[in-house]
């Protein structure tokens, strides 16, 4: 099993990263397509050039690495994927083959959290729009892809990981509750800038507060971003 977990920043992509990691029959890979997408829209994210450097020169080398044989002899494979890297020039067509599942987060919170670390933020950035439009060429194709919300995670990890293996008719290991402190070895090399918090974790944090108030630029594209959230949420596990 190969399994596209679609994400945005800032939403749990990470943490859930390390719990299917802590799998022994499964091999993770961190965000294939950041060196494609850098590449590609010449943006300046902290770490632009080692990134560049530690990634695939073309997308396509990328999905052929995908598509092949599992690294480690492991017969499962994780995939994080950032929904946001699925720009103009990044090919979509292997995304039928693979099992797909699609990680939310209310847009409040995602923006919070992100604009703390990339100032200049848009829409495009924190993958909604992307997210929508992946998830519902899927649906057009006759596929029926899982979507979880990351607050139904952290309310209650155990049930909602239950049912997300059992949606994917994966079986459920305890060991993804849990994961060891200090990183993964699949971390990609901007770990130091986006993954402080969750290397010190080891396991998911607790239930989150009161949604942020977030204002002018930013309670704007919380207010674009909503309607595409609410979308994807309307069929989200339970």
């Amino acid at each position: 099993m190969r399994i596209a977990m679609w994400s945005g920043p800032r939403n749990l992509s990470t943490a859930l990263m390390y719990s299917f990691g802590n799998r022994a029959d499964m091999f993770v890979v961190d965000e294939p397509f950041y060196g494609p997408y850098l590449r590609r829209t010449g943006l300046r994210h902290p770490m632009r050039d080692e990134i560049i450097e530690s990634r695939p020169e073309t997308a396509d080398q990328v999905v052929d690495a995908l598509l092949g044989p599992v690294p480690g002899g492991k017969p499962h494979a994780y995939h994080k994927h950032m929904s946001q890297h699925m720009i103009d020039g990044i090919p979509r067509d292997w995304i039928p083959q693979v099992t797909n599942v699609f990680l939310i987060r209310h847009p409040a919170r995602v923006l919070a959290s992100f604009s703390a670390k990339y100032e200049e933020t848009t829409l495009a950035d924190i993958g909604f729009v992307q997210q929508v439009e992946l998830f519902d060429r899927l649906c057009q194709q006759g596929q029926t892809p899982i979507v979880v919300d990351s607050a139904d995670i952290r309310a209650n990890p155990e049930q909602m990981l239950r049912a997300l293996c059992a949606a994917i008719d994966l079986p459920f290991d305890p060991a993804m509750l849990s994961w060891p402190a200090g990183g993964h070895p699949q971390d990609g090399v901007w770990a130091p800038v986006w993954y402080g918090s969750v290397h010190q974790s080891t396991g998911f944090a607790g239930p989150e507060g009161a949604l942020p108030q977030v204002s002018g630029a930013m309670a704007e594209i919380v207010h674009q971003a909503l309607p595409l959230y609410d979308h994807l949420a309307a069929h989200r596990l339970r």
